[in-house]
């Protein structure tokens, strides 16, 4: 039986990936709005939504020193901002299909990573499951395996992005983790407000730079498009519950759980994102992309599992 620290991370981590998966549907919804536009009017509205946030936490924050508040910046700059950045140039420059497979491997990549730098299980206990959520991973994206093979113009700085943008949240989940098992006393609740904050002059920042590209190389109506209700809804929509209530339960995941877990939990955003997609497009899954998505469910089990043999084997 799952402990109960064990059962309630899988819980947060399987939360945060049902609303992180809502982001990925924002795109399909507002085809004609341009990814920068996208990105930062969703960073825009998780600030602003931190500011009220924010004066009922004012208590607890203001517990948070400056190295604390540096800390949070680096970490919506990389983890939000740089990577959103990255990926959204890199789908531009190589196109979709190669961005989604490099960024599809960071619950393996996040996996590996932290069982380097800090070794909580076994090679032996941990490949098992990598393995299958690997196959599982090539398999659902088999559709943009396939048209990568057809598509020979990609570029390196497109290929150099996607991996820069894998990077920035490989180390974005390990260092946010370490941070929040350094500070047990503080909530996930009060960090995730204190990221917000540090997000918001951030995405003023880059709002106004893409308004001023956006000026000179398109007739888009900026700053709120041909669709200023739809827009608006949709990014407050996901300010408050994809990067506020998604952080706030991915933070309590990383102090509940090991942080290979977790990064392996992170396969629950990708299963969201398909889930979500298909409904909008009103379609089922084909066959190779459901034999992935059972694997990456199988992969998710026996991950698990592994981690609780290994804490019982450490318990008394």
């Amino acid at each position: 039986m799952l402990s109960k620290s064990l059962f309630r991370g899988i819980l947060c981590a399987l939360g945060a990936g049902l609303l992180w998966g809502i982001v990925f549907v924002a795109p399909l919804i507002l085809s004609d709005y341009p990814p920068a536009v996208l990105a930062f009017g969703r960073y825009l509205a998780f600030g602003l939504i931190c500011l009220p946030l924010a004066w009922r936490d004012r208590r607890r924050l203001t517990l948070l020193d400056k190295r604390d508040w540096l800390s949070a910046f680096e970490l919506s700059f990389i983890g939000n901002i740089l990577y959103y950045l990255s990926l959204a140039a890199a789908i531009q420059l190589a196109g979709g299909p190669l961005a989604t497979v490099i960024i599809g491997t960071l619950p393996v990549v996040i996996a590996i990573v932290s069982n380097i730098r800090g070794a909580p299980l076994p090679w032996h206990k941990l490949l098992p499951s990598l393995t299958v959520i690997l196959i599982g991973i090539a398999l659902v994206n088999h559709e943009e395996t396939r048209a990568l093979a057809i598509r020979r113009s990609t570029t390196t700085q497109g290929v150099l992005l996607a991996i820069a943008a894998l990077a920035c949240w490989t180390w974005y989940p390990i260092r946010n983790a370490r941070w929040l098992k350094q500070h047990p006393a503080l909530s996930a609740s009060t960090w995730a407000t204190a990221q917000g904050l540090a997000t918001l002059p951030l995405s003023l920042f880059g709002m106004g730079l893409s308004g001023l590209w956006l000026a000179h190389t398109s007739n888009f109506a900026f700053p709120l498009g041909p669709r200023p209700l739809s827009y608006l809804g949709l990014m407050f929509t996901i300010g408050l519950l994809a990067s506020w209530l998604g952080t706030l339960l991915w933070n309590q995941a990383s102090s509940l759980l090991p942080t290979t877990l977790a990064g392996q939990l992170i396969v629950f955003e990708t299963l969201s994102a398909l889930a979500y997609a298909f409904l909008w497009r009103s379609s089922l899954p084909s066959l190779p992309v459901l034999t992935g998505i059972v694997l990456l469910v199988g992969g998710i089990i026996l991950g698990i599992r592994a981690f609780q043999r290994q804490q019982q084997v450490i318990s008394p």
